[in-house]
């Protein structure tokens, strides 16, 4: 499987698990409404050990352009493989966002709010302040890349990475989720909230709402300023 197959596999099942239980939690007359921030922030660390698992061993499973872009900083990866890794990336999680779009199709019309479904598939303050917004998706996003370069950076260039790699990071996104979340909702991937906003603006939802691109663009700076920080750090420190 070459590196651009595996990102898109990897991020598809990242959005689609990690995206559907946000719809599980926010949307009317599903089964697990109003189940709260516990179960999405647990089902999002799932959904992180289950795209990394199942690409692992064919790209090193980025499945978020912030880490990528962190692994090409700390020369883990060479500059021709950045397209690849992140264009598969997005591509990915549009798919993911298409299957959670299907998953719950009945759903969409008898949500009357449309700040929920915007919400499914992509991030949004919780206070909306430009400044902070920006500063909480940079730190959130270099607790993850830092975290993830720390744990196993070494083995993110394309070789074994595995399920001692995968539990680790989906533990730390989890954790990222319940401590650090609060505030922007915590996208820490560019491609989990461009693709997925991106297919909210096209896709035949029922009284949807707008897209919110006037906050799109802080999960975007915002994550690859935190991954390009993590890495440079990781390299001050040694690269221990």
């Amino acid at each position: 499987m070459s590196i651009f197959v595996a990102e898109i596999v990897g991020t598809a099942l990242l959005l689609w698990l990690g995206d559907g239980v946000v719809a599980n939690v926010l949307l009317k007359e599903s089964k697990g409404e109003n189940s709260g921030w516990i179960v999405i922030t647990t089902g999002w660390g799932i959904a992180v050990f289950v795209g990394v698992f199942a690409v692992a061993a064919h790209s090193g499973a980025h499945i978020n352009p912030a880490v990528t872009l962190g692994l090409l900083i700390t020369g883990g990866i060479e500059a021709a493989q950045v397209l690849p890794y992140m264009g598969g990336q997005f591509i990915g999680a549009f798919i993911g966002a298409v299957l959670v779009y299907l998953q719950y199709l009945p759903h969409w019309a008898v949500t009357e709010d449309p700040g929920l479904k915007l919400a499914v598939f992509a991030t949004g303050p919780a206070i909306r302040n430009t400044v902070g917004n920006l500063i909480s998706e940079a730190l959130g996003t270099f607790a993850l890349v830092f975290g993830v370069l720390a744990i196993d950076g070494p083995f993110m260039d394309g070789g074994d990475f595995g399920a001692l790699g995968a539990l680790p990071v989906a533990l730390l996104v989890f954790g990222i989720g319940l401590s650090l979340g609060g505030p922007t909702g915590y996208a820490i991937n560019p491609a989990r909230d461009l693709s997925p906003r991106i297919f909210h603006q096209i896709a035949p939802i029922p009284g949807k709402g707008d897209s919110d691109w006037g906050y799109g663009w802080i999960p975007i700076v915002g994550d690859f300023a935190g991954g390009a920080l993590a890495a440079l750090v990781y390299i001050a420190l040694g690269r221990f």
